[in-house]
């Protein structure tokens, strides 16, 4: 029978005292935090024994040096293999929109802070390598070890051994390299960006034995199915770290050359080509700010951590300690890696990224994905502008109990308003969200829209990002007239595209389907980052988006609006064409592509998903043929085998529909 020492439904406890423990919870009990509370303790806090601090809400401890944070043994020594102090996560099965207990400390010595926490985890597997924060001051990374039944495991055992996916990497910020971490050793760092091999994740999700201290009457763990494995709900255990941490944005990768092509290697003999990827300046790769200025966090604390303004200038006890006025864009969610012989990259992985200030506080707004909440164990990436000037990333006034972003212009705490006021920016973008038969989300992709914005191609750095061949859903750089670009038709497409609102008035910006998968389309209208209210047109301008498919109308866009799909090609526009009204003739672009694959030193047809087989060509500039290969089986690469002579060749490639590709190599 559970012994309960307090339910908490709203403000369970404020006590502020000069002692080392103002709270202890005893033996045999229950410290119960519910979902939505907020639990005060002003000093320190302990559990004895097999005593329970369960939490499902929110907890700060708030103290001085002295304080402290324990988990007793039986005999008054540190307990250290948990269960005691643990985080919950509410109504796991629906991972998008489930809550969990959450842990603020502040004022703390980390020498007395030994309390083991449990923090209950869960969240979709990453591919090859899971991308994670460990929020845990000390702890050996082979405790990670474990059988499938081993609870503060993640089931499977890790090596050193690289390459085989079972090896712990982290990333470092000035080499741009992936490190291994011998499994013997102890977090590295609070901030510490960790590639976990994921060989035998996932496999079959065993559950796991219900705890003994858990009251199998808790409706949340009847049966134990809240309790399994990878994709629903691990438990990992440590120390948490002290508040207090800050990171110095300056020189990532500035010495590192990586080559035409990114071909040299980095220290591990690797190509730099077949993994670093920058989806900011994709469009020049390889050269400029490509490659460099990107910074790899995982979040150091056990509570959410707002990102919305850490470009801002805020005055006052508003502020968050923050003003990286440089940031170009922020990755918030790695989607999904994949290893092949072209190397580890991620697929379908989630941005926000920022207009450009000019260096003017306050002139900076978000475009894009809404991730700027960063929760326990995730990871995020910071792309800055350039390495002007070192930026200072203080973690401790972005700690967030709320799951949206704070309201600019309320004072920074921990649980303070949530966001949804408006500002002075004229920021306006358009998600357009690709659904499945069963209305399952499973593409997206952004048109973004502001008076200084750029519209077509250009070097310079903008909130555009690029899109790999595996994406079913995007648009194409446009002409400055409207249309595609044919100049960069075949160079790069975009999940974030951006033209300014003025010259592009009325232009279309051409959005291709791929795969019959998409049914129905969803739009996601914007401004200032807010959406607007449900099915509603206009924008603050009195102006909103349109959109023309295959039959030629040209229709209003609205805020949360579905339709069907009626064909593979739709333009966009930011207020409505003046041209008259037709179908756009232009073929959508095929998404074969001749690449160099520096893995292997070689160049490659990479297929459109939608191709079953092609009949490739390879003829030299005499027009003589070199290579002839019918019906490839277009699903996977096909390599060009041609000796390195510094010769020129003409690769045609054509699907089983008779749609063809042409491209010049140098070999």
């Amino acid at each position: 029978m559970k012994k309960n020492l307090l339910t908490v439904a709203l403000m369970a406890l404020s006590l502020s005292v000069g002692a080392q423990v103002i709270c202890s919870v005893n033996k045999d009990a229950v410290f119960y935090v519910g979902e939505n509370a907020l639990v005060y303790n002003g000093g320190g806090v302990q559990t004895q024994e097999n005593a329970i601090y369960d939490v499902r809400g929110n907890v700060m401890i708030v103290g001085s040096g002295s304080d402290l944070f324990k988990t007793l043994a039986l005999g008054g020594g540190n307990k250290l293999d948990g269960g005691n102090f643990i985080l919950r996560l509410n109504t796991p099965a629906s991972s998008a929109t489930s809550t969990y207990g959450q842990l603020y400390i502040n004022g703390l010595a980390q020498g007395n802070m030994t309390a083991i926490v449990d923090k209950e985890y869960r969240t979709p597997k990453h591919g090859t390598y899971q991308q994670i924060a460990l929020p845990f001051n000390n702890k050996t990374l082979s405790s990670l070890s474990g059988t499938p039944s081993a609870i503060g495991t993640l089931g499977k055992v890790f090596s050193n051994a690289r390459y085989s996916k079972n090896e712990i990497l982290t990333w470092n910020n000035s080499t741009a390299v992936s490190d291994n971490l011998n499994v013997s050793a102890t977090t590295p760092n609070n901030t510490t960006y960790y590639m976990l091999g994921s060989n035998g994740l996932d496999s079959g999700n065993p559950p796991m034995t219900m705890p003994s201290n858990i009251d199998p009457a808790d409706p949340a763990y009847i049966g134990g199915t809240n309790l399994q494995r990878f994709g629903t709900v691990y438990t990992l255990r440590g120390q948490a770290f002290a508040n207090g941490v800050t990171e110095t944005l300056a020189d990532a990768a500035k010495n590192v050359i990586f080559g035409a092509g990114g071909n040299n290697n980095n220290s591990y003999n690797e190509r730099y080509n077949t993994y670093l990827q920058d989806d900011w300046d994709a469009a020049t790769a390889w050269s400029g700010n490509f490659g460099k200025n990107i910074y790899q966090f995982g979040n150091p604390y056990l509570t959410n951590l707002d990102l919305g303004f850490i470009n801002k200038t805020e005055t006052g006890t508003t502020t968050d300690n923050n003003l990286i006025t440089t940031v170009q864009g922020i990755r918030y969610d790695p989607g999904v890696v994949t290893t092949d012989s072209g190397g580890t990259y991620s697929v379908a992985a989630k941005f926000i990224n920022f207009t450009d200030s000019g260096g003017t506080p306050n002139a900076s707004f978000p475009v894009g994905d809404v991730g700027l909440i960063i929760k326990p164990m995730q990871t995020f990436v910071v792309k800055l502008r350039n390495n002007l000037t070192a930026q200072t990333l203080n973690f401790d006034n972005l700690r967030r109990f709320k799951n949206s972003r704070r309201l600019e212009g309320t004072n920074y705490d921990v649980n303070a308003l949530r966001s949804g006021g408006t500002n002075s920016s004229t920021m306006k973008q358009l998600g357009i969200i690709g659904l499945d038969e069963n209305g399952q989300e499973i593409a997206r992709t952004y048109y973004a829209v502001y008076p200084t914005a750029t519209t077509g191609h250009t070097a310079q750095p903008t909130v555009q990002s690029t899109l790999t061949s595996t994406n079913i859903l995007g648009t194409y750089e446009e002409d400055v007239n409207g249309g595609y670009d044919m100049n960069y038709i075949d160079s790069y497409w975009l999940y974030i595209n951006e033209a300014n609102e003025t010259d592009f008035f009325g232009k279309a910006i051409p959005l291709a389907l791929y795969g019959t998968s998409i049914k129905s389309l969803k739009f996601e209208v914007r401004e200032n980052a807010e959406l607007i209210p449900d099915m509603e047109h206009n924008l603050s301008t009195g102006i909103g988006f349109y959109y023309k498919s295959t039959d030629g109308a040209i229709s209003e866009v609205a805020q949360n609006q579905v339709i069907p799909v009626v064909g593979d090609k739709y333009n966009l526009y930011y207020g409505k064409s003046t041209l008259i009204l037709g179908t756009d003739g232009t073929a959508k672009p095929s998404r074969t592509k001749v690449i160099y694959n520096g893995a292997i030193n070689k160049f490659v047809v990479r297929f459109d998903p939608q191709w079953k087989k092609s009949d490739i060509n390879v003829y030299d500039m005499s027009g003589k043929l070199v290579i002839s290969q019918k019906g490839v089986v277009a699903d996977k690469d096909f390599e060009i085998n041609l000796a390195k002579a510094n010769a020129a060749y003409i690769v045609t490639a054509v699907s089983e529909k008779g749609e063809k590709v042409s491209s010049k190599i140098i070999r």
